[in-house]
């Protein structure tokens, strides 16, 4: 079975994160990268604006969220425009879709199935909802849906980049400066809020997103560092998987 590199790098600026995800899919694409890599990173406040975000979905001006901290970016991802920050889980897939099946929309299902996977550790039942990309939870009751992870994505050469956000501790707050991934009636949620508790631990949520992308890719995860996944050293077997 092919591997799963894990590298959990903790909170990284999104600026640092960006250019390393965009460094590995070359390497990946070009094979100096054996296997498939998931990053996983917190990160400082900053909204990022995908292919198809509409001006009209950011509410704050670039002044006012640099007043509050909060970075702005526009990327090549697709969708919307999103937020990202501390107590949210960020993971970024670059996985050679050749080896799985050359088919984003079936990638961005993987994705989604394995986030449902996790949260489920939590005793969260999470599903889709029709027409949207990501992962939401009262999908099955007379509640209205709330979204509890974004999904964008890019890809070259069936090359995967960007990745999800899975609001774990987040501040939901900072959701009220945007129209989240461009849908104007949409509650955001967090797992914290949905489970009733205070915190939640977000090693364990690392673990169980780990995981579960594991099982949905049919991969072994394997812990590495960032230094053994850029020297080209990630091939040589590891300790242990995450």
């Amino acid at each position: 079975m092919n591997e799963l590199l894990v590298a959990d790098l903790g909170s990284v600026p999104y600026s640092a994160a960006l250019e390393l995800q965009r460094d590995l899919a070359r390497r990946r694409i070009t094979g100096e990268i054996a296997e498939d890599v998931l990053l996983l990173v917190e990160h400082p406040p900053v909204v990022t604006l995908g292919r198809t975000a509409k001006n009209a979905n950011l509410l704050a001006s670039p002044e006012f969220l640099s007043d509050r901290g909060v970075e702005l970016f526009e990327v090549e991802r697709g969708g919307d425009i999103t937020f990202h920050g501390p107590g949210q889980l960020v993971g970024y897939p670059i996985i050679d879709l050749k080896r799985h099946r050359k088919d984003l929309h079936w990638y961005l299902r993987q994705v989604e199935q394995a986030l449902i996977d996790a949260i489920a550790e939590f005793g969260l039942s999470g599903g889709r909802v029709e027409k949207y990309t990501g992962v939401w939870v009262g999908t099955n009751d007379a509640v209205r849906p709330r979204k509890l992870a974004s999904i964008g994505v890019h890809a070259r050469d069936w090359v995967t980049w960007h990745g999800f956000a899975l609001n774990v501790n987040t501040d939901l707050s900072y959701f009220d400066l945007i129209v989240p991934c461009g849908i104007s009636d949409v509650t955001m949620t967090s797992v914290a809020r949905e489970a009733k508790l205070g915190s939640v631990d977000m090693a364990m949520a690392a673990t169980a997103v780990t995981h579960a992308f594991g099982r949905v890719f049919n991969l072994t995860p394997r812990s590495v560092t960032l230094a053994e996944i850029t020297a080209g050293l990630a091939t040589v077997a590891g300790d242990g998987s995450a």
